[in-house]
């Protein structure tokens, strides 16, 4: 007995191969010119297949699968079994891809069939034959199907009516339900039915603690079956006689609803489950009309969008939410029974389908997380290079391939730099320019300049600032460090801003990082200058963020905690106080470039501005009491700094506690 497939190296494919070779008999494999690859990883699945493994050249799309006069002389009467799979199992393929190779490729395949003359034309369709019929679907059942709209149903539907009216061979027809990952592995090869699903779930885990209630939405009843169910099932069913002509359902006769499936799966994935579902079928109350018009306004197709995009959903995954179809599989069973063979419970092995996924088919798992991979042969440009934060980015930058260009007012330290950074990565691009960003017509020539000789820049990293600390109480009659500060942290940063954004803009890409602060937070007395300074640049990113997120320009704002840099040097307090050196804060402007988030900050922080939300007035003492505790530095008291008193023990514990945050 001989064997012929289509679709042997897809998925249920590679399984059912493993099912037939326990049996005797050559197996011919339909292999396309192009995927010769396909097949020799098929041969090293099943080494011990050896020469019963045979590829047969051909093309899915083309009359009588494209198989040449000779090979099908060759074949003529020597295939017991034709077992069709090949198709496109995909709900967001197109619908001509879908004619292509669900229609026009089964009625090549009957074709073939038909002039090889098969013993058995075994076709495998799909539950989607059946469409959305509201009601119990039979195993014999085929013009009943309704809600064929979907070019996934309707292909499916009408390439199982080819097998049923076109076909002058024995046939048999198998509609699997969703077929997931095998139930003593969990291996699969591709991201389906409930697996779109697994990133909202490894989300929520890695937001809300696994003991958490989730408020979550219940849906219709979802048909899953593992893959070596399937093969398993079709496997017996095609050697048993007097069964052509029918259909056979391979679904859970106890199909579990979604919301109850999902719940597995977070029990899976130590996730929240949710503990209150609520019915989708409640939205049914509003008419269609009245949804399709809301679903079409802008925002919220946008913000849809937006979330299926994030989770990896595709939008017309929802469309089936609430799948109305219950499939009647009795005569499946009866065929089956006394075998053993039937579905497992879901429950014995969704964590082997959760743990696969985790381990191979995350999407997360194939993003390109190096610094290289975002800014190779891209222009970055970094304020404050020569020094501190900026020259320990500058380093990361260049090392990672970026044309990185450093900015200072200091020529001698920029020189210094950009030598320091091509001894430490040999062949790195660095460009120095000379620039006081807390004079505006110097910074206006720093762009021209920039874009002049450059183009563009890709991602503009605003880290030059000052700090000053000093009480208000000392700063009556110095209106001038207000303005200093604002000067450079403020309007020398927005300068810039203003300056590439248009150039951003215009190619729809950019990143702009903008160096905040911890105090922005905290709220820590004495920085009243800086801290106001830093959060108008906050604000102004934020709204800046809203206005180009269609255009594919990124902000993110870092609020820096306190780290030992030169500008901290005057306070001589810090010295004994735990603080991240240079390179630790140039690992979060890598992660800004990388991860692109709106915001990087350290758990202290957070943790700081939710306090002066929830309890302000007990914050406020808090902060009241670390004024106190920490004095003036001598250089805002007017004094000589060797007349500081050096830091007292409960001074340094309390800067240890609130690790980073400016005093």
């Amino acid at each position: 007995m001989s064997y012929f497939i289509t679709g042997a190296t897809g998925f249920i494919g590679r399984f059912l191969i493993g099912n037939l070779l326990k049996r005797k008999g050559t197996i011919y494999v339909l292999v396309r010119r192009g995927s010769k690859e396909k097949f020799e990883a098929l041969k090293d699945r099943y080494p011990e297949a050896g020469d019963r493994l045979q590829a047969v050249t051909g093309d899915l799309t083309k009359p009588l699968l494209g198989l040449t006069a000779e090979a099908q002389a060759a074949l003529k009467g020597k295939i017991k079994h034709f077992f069709h799979l090949a198709a496109i199992y995909d709900l967001a393929a197109s619908a001509e891809s879908q004619q292509a190779a669900n229609i026009d490729g089964t009625r090549n395949a009957v074709q073939l069939g038909d002039s090889l003359r098969v013993g058995c034309f075994h076709h495998v369709s799909s539950i989607a034959a059946a469409g959305l019929y509201g009601g119990v679907f039979r195993e014999d059942m085929f013009d009943e199907a309704e809600g064929l709209d979907h070019p996934y149903f309707r292909t499916k539907h009408d390439s199982e009516g080819i097998v049923r009216k076109e076909c002058k061979r024995p046939w048999r027809v198998y509609r699997p339900a969703i077929v997931v990952g095998h139930s003593k592995t969990g291996e699969i090869d591709k991201i389906d039915g409930p697996y779109y699903f697994f990133t909202l779930l490894k989300k929520l885990r890695e937001t809300l603690p696994p003991w958490m209630p989730v408020l979550g939405f219940e849906g219709g009843r979802i048909n899953i079956v593992p893959v070596d169910f399937i093969c398993d099932a079709m496997d017996h069913i095609a050697h048993e006689k007097g069964l052509d002509g029918q259909c056979f359902h391979l679904t859970d006769p106890a199909p579990r609803r979604v919301g109850e499936v999902l719940n597995l799966f977070a029990n899976a994935g130590h996730a929240p489950e949710m503990t209150m579902r609520i019915d989708a079928r409640i939205f049914q109350i509003i008419p269609s009309s009245i949804r399709n018009m809301v679903g079409a306004l802008p925002p919220v197709r946008r913000i849809t969008q937006h979330l299926f995009k994030s989770l990896n959903i595709p939008p017309d995954m929802m469309k089936f939410f609430n799948y109305p179809t219950r499939f009647d599989c009795r005569e499946t069973e009866r065929v089956l029974r006394g075998t053993g063979i039937k579905v497992p419970d879901l429950t014995g092995y969704a964590w082997r389908l959760w743990d696969y996924w985790e381990r191979h088919l995350d999407p997360e798992l194939f993003i390109d997380r190096t610094l290289s991979s975002k800014v190779k042969g891209k222009v970055v440009l970094i304020t404050g290079g020569s020094s501190g934060i900026g020259l320990a980015s500058a380093h990361k930058m260049a090392a990672a391939g970026a044309k990185t260009l450093i900015c200072a007012r200091g020529v001698e330290d920029l020189e210094k730099a950009k030598a320091e950074i091509e001894a430490a990565t040999p062949g790195a691009e660095v460009f120095v320019y000379q620039a006081d960003l807390a004079d505006l017509a110097s910074a206006d020539a720093l762009v021209a300049k920039v874009l002049a000789e450059h183009g563009h820049v890709d991602i503009l990293v605003n880290n030059a600032g000052r700090s000053i600390r000093r009480s208000i109480a000392l700063s009556y009659d110095r209106f001038h460090d207000f303005e200093r500060t604002m000067q450079l942290n403020y309007f020398g940063s927005l300068r810039l801003i203003m300056g590439f954004l248009p150039g951003m803009s215009e190619r729809k890409k950019g990143h702009i990082i903008n160096i905040s602060s911890i105090g922005v937070l905290s709220n820590a007395p004495r920085f009243s200058a800086y801290v106001a300074s830093k959060a108008a640049l906050d604000a102004f990113s934020r709204c800046a963020a809203s206005e180009f997120s269609d255009r594919n320009i990124h902000f993110t704002i870092i609020n820096m905690p306190l780290v030992r840099t030169p500008m901290i040097g005057p306070t001589k307090m810090y010295d004994n106080v735990p603080t991240l050196t240079p390179e630790d804060a140039a690992d979060l402007v890598v992660r800004a470039v990388i991860e692109r988030p709106q915001r990087i900050a350290t758990r202290v922080g957070i943790f700081a501005e939710i306090l002066h939300l929830l309890a302000p007035k007990v914050y406020q003492v808090v902060l009241n009491t670390a004024f106190q505790l920490f004095p003036d530095s001598a250089a805002a008291k007017g004094v000589k700094p060797g007349q500081e008193a050096p830091p007292s023990s409960e001074q340094v514990a309390f800067a240890s506690m609130m690790r980073g945050i400016h005093w």
